[in-house]
């Protein structure tokens, strides 16, 4: 999770809700296959868009309370945030080009 950065309840308000730009936050939890299918995926599009996207990721057996607030019923999902407003949703590990149409689409 080099570029990734990791929220939690205590500090996504400040993480994502206050910034500035575009904010994409991975939504999974350590015994998910699927989002450790994707973590490599994610991991490589915050390289690829660094300094202009801020990716983080939430584990939602962690942080109940943010993943409640947003509805987050099945994992991986992944939620796009432009100025700190909920912009878009992935549900489920999607391909790369599926992900990263997102991005560019945001960015």
């Amino acid at each position: 999770m080099a570029n990734a950065v990791e929220v939690m309840d205590d500090t996504f308000a400040t993480e994502i809700e206050q910034q500035a730009g575009l904010s994409v936050v991975d939504f999974w939890a350590t015994w998910c296959a699927p989002c450790r299918m994707i973590a490599p995926i994610v991991e490589q599009l915050a390289a690829d868009y660094a300094g202009k996207v801020k990716v983080a990721k939430l584990d939602v057996d962690n942080n109940q309370r943010t993943a409640a607030k947003f509805n987050v019923r099945s994992i991986p999902t992944i939620l796009f945030f432009k100025d700190g407003k909920l912009v878009d949703q992935v549900v489920g590990a999607v391909p790369r080009p599926a992900l990263e149409a997102k991005f560019k689409e945001h960015a």
